[in-house]
């Protein structure tokens, strides 16, 4: 599989995620989010910058728990909770922000 950016093709694997990491920048997250449907706002940004930072950090893309209690401890507990992930990305927070922001299928995940 694989997803048009910028008049480029960037290999995917049959999930959506990329299968090259380094080949990602924000160009490819709003690809991938008008592939959903979806417009990406400041909020979805700041989980998708959050999500590059802790994978630098840990080598390790967070499950939905992992990702709320790490959030919710950066930026205040309103945006640390899985309501609120659910409401940026409706087709599951930890797999759909990790698929956007260019970063493995978090473990655990099915």
């Amino acid at each position: 599989m694989s997803i048009e950016v910028d008049g480029r093709i960037l290999e995917t694997d049959a999930e959506g995620y990329l299968t090259d990491l380094g080949a990602w920048e924000p160009a490819v997250a709003e690809a991938m989010a008008r592939a959903d449907n979806q417009e990406l706002t400041q909020e979805h940004w700041e989980v998708i910058r959050f999500l590059r930072e802790f994978y630098d950090e840990y080598h390790m893309a967070p499950a939905i728990r992992v990702l709320s209690r790490a959030l919710g401890k950066k930026l205040g507990k309103e945006k640390g909770n899985a309501n609120y992930l659910y409401s940026l990305f409706p087709y599951g927070p930890a797999k759909q922000a990790c698929r956007y922001a260019g970063l493995p299928k978090p473990s655990g995940c099915m």
